[in-house]
Order: C-alpha cells, then structure tokens, then sequence
C-alpha cells in the first residue's frame, strides 16, 4: 500500500487491499440490491456501492474481510468515494493482515495509562478518586482498546483513551487559568464520561452498537456503574451524585443527547472541553488530506461544512 485511501485524489485510479469496515444493504431505484460499503486503512476510510448484490455477494462481503479492490476516486456531493471496478476477497497467498488496516491512536496504551494513572494521582477527594480508580481497573482493558464512536471522531483502536487523555490535557490548561475549578470532579468527568462506551459499542474493529447501547446508551450506562461503584465502596456522600450528573449533562442540550443540562460549574466546562477536543480530532483528519489553497470534503458533523486550508498552512 503506497499510499493511504483517503490521501487519493478524484480521478486516481486506485489497485489496492482494504477491510471492510462496515457493509449495509438497500434496495435500488431499479429494485436491485446493492451494498454501501465503508472500507478502511490507517489513514481512514471511504464508502463505495456494490451495485446488484445478490444475498451470496452480501455474504462475501461481510465487515472484518479484507478485500482486493480496483477502481477510481470520485467526489460525489463534497465528499471523496471510491467507484469500484473489480473487487474480490483477499486470499491466504495475498499475505495481508486485519492488523495492517487498522487505524490506532497515535500514543501507546502504556503512555496513555501512565498520563491518566497520573491525573489520578493528583486527585485530592479520596471519594472522587476511589470511584475514578476502581471504574477505570473494572474495565481498563477494553477502554484501551475501544474507539470514542463509531464515526465522526476518535474512531480509531484506542480512540476512548486518547480523547481522554487530550481532554485531560485540556482540563488541567484551563484548571491552571481558572483556579476556582474543582480539578477532581473536572478530571474524573473527563475520565468517566464516556467510559459506558466500552458497553455501548461492540468492539474496537468494525464497531457498532450492542443491544445494550441502542437500549440504553453510554450516558445511562454510566451514570449506572458510578452508583454501583459508590455502593461498593461504601461512598454516600455527595460525590457520587455530581459526578453522575457530570455524567448526564455532559452533552449540553437534550437534543444532543444529554438528559439533563450542566448544572455544575465542571459540568458545563467538561461539555466544552469533549466538544472542543472532538470537533478538533474531525479538522486535523480531514484537513490532513486536504491540499493547501483547497476545501476540504464536507464534515457531516460540523454542520456538513468544508473547511478552507490556507496556502500559507503549516
């Protein structure tokens, strides 16, 4: 692979392996079935149509195979997609692996564990803190390895992970300009408040939902696991509860998904922070792949806006 899919321009010709990261099926205009697929390398991903797919097809091309593709880079509504000309599934003599095309975040799960094991460290509520702490052992493994979402930002292996540990990094920058915040309840905020993702979603390859995260969502799944955590401990005091609302507004407005708003001074600066660091994590990436002196692909989540890259652009 010589060079990462999203790094093609429209009107390159495309020969290469990708994963299937995701594969949806719909009836056309015509009545024919075809597959949207969303294939993927470690630089990102781009959709393509199977057009007339018929159920063994849909078979063949289930997330998780890798595949060997031929066709061009279109740009179709401001975004970059790739029209397929051949595609098959790889074989053994291919010699290509799952791992060779999957997007990691860019800090090992050791640096990141020692920065977050830190800020702990520094937590002064020993009530804050042993909820923090035994949330995060209960389940460290899988939020070192899940992504932040399953699209839009942080959707990499150890997305969850980084986007803490960036927010982290936030929170003691304005914690340092605004001496009058809790830095306690602001960092385990940070910490917990999307720790029910690591129920929410399925895994950190081909993520989607689990029936417990279409059912209930990583913000009740949460707000669950803090009352269960203090109730373990023997913690009734007044922290858990903040912490839980944190949890709950963290979204901002309910159209956005919060059941509550902020109504804490923390919760309503780690709601700008996560805003912050996720709308950040959407520009680097697009505008990584984006020429200077050109617009970017649209960002669905910001609006379905293009960003303009200034030719003077570092």
């Amino acid at each position: 692979m010589s060079q990462g899919i999203t790094h093609y321009e429209a009107g390159q010709s495309v020969d290469c392996y990708l994963l299937i990261k995701s594969s949806t099926r719909s009836i056309a205009v015509n009545g024919n079935p075809y597959l949207t697929l969303i294939l993927q390398d470690k630089s990102g991903e781009i959709e393509a149509k199977l057009w007339d797919a018929k159920e063994e097809t849909e078979k063949q091309y289930q997330p998780q195979t890798i595949v060997k593709v031929t066709g061009e880079i279109q740009n179709y509504r401001g975004r970059m997609q790739l029209k397929i000309r051949q595609i098959r599934p790889a074989n053994p003599q291919d010699g290509v692996q799952v791992s060779e095309f999957i997007e990691t975040a860019p800090m090992t799960q050791e640096e990141m564990t020692d920065i977050i094991t830190q800020f702990i460290f520094e937590m002064k509520n020993p009530h804050i803190q042993r909820i923090t702490r035994f949330l995060l052992k209960k389940h460290h493994t899988e939020f070192l390895e899940y992504p932040a979402a399953t699209k839009n930002h942080h959707e990499f292996v150890s997305g969850l992970a980084f986007h803490v540990v960036s927010m982290l990094k936030l929170a003691k920058s304005i914690a340092d300009l605004y001496p009058s915040l809790d830095r306690d309840l602001l960092y385990a905020g940070v910490i917990l408040h999307d720790l029910g993702k690591v129920m929410e979603l399925s895994g950190p390859v081909s993520t989607t939902y689990t029936v417990e995260g279409n059912l209930l969502g990583h913000i009740t799944i949460m707000v669950n696991e803090i009352g269960k955590a203090a109730e373990e401990l023997g913690i009734d005091g007044e922290e858990a509860m903040i912490l839980k609302h944190i949890v709950l507004s963290h979204h901002g407005k309910a159209e956005w998904g919060s059941p509550k708003p902020p109504m804490v001074k923390e919760a309503e600066i780690l709601h700008y922070i996560d805003n912050l660091d996720a709308k950040m994590n959407m520009l680097d990436r697009v505008l990584e792949r984006t020429k200077p002196g050109e617009f970017s692909e649209r960002v669905f989540a910001l609006d379905n806006r293009s960003f303009y890259k200034p030719n003077f652009s570092s």
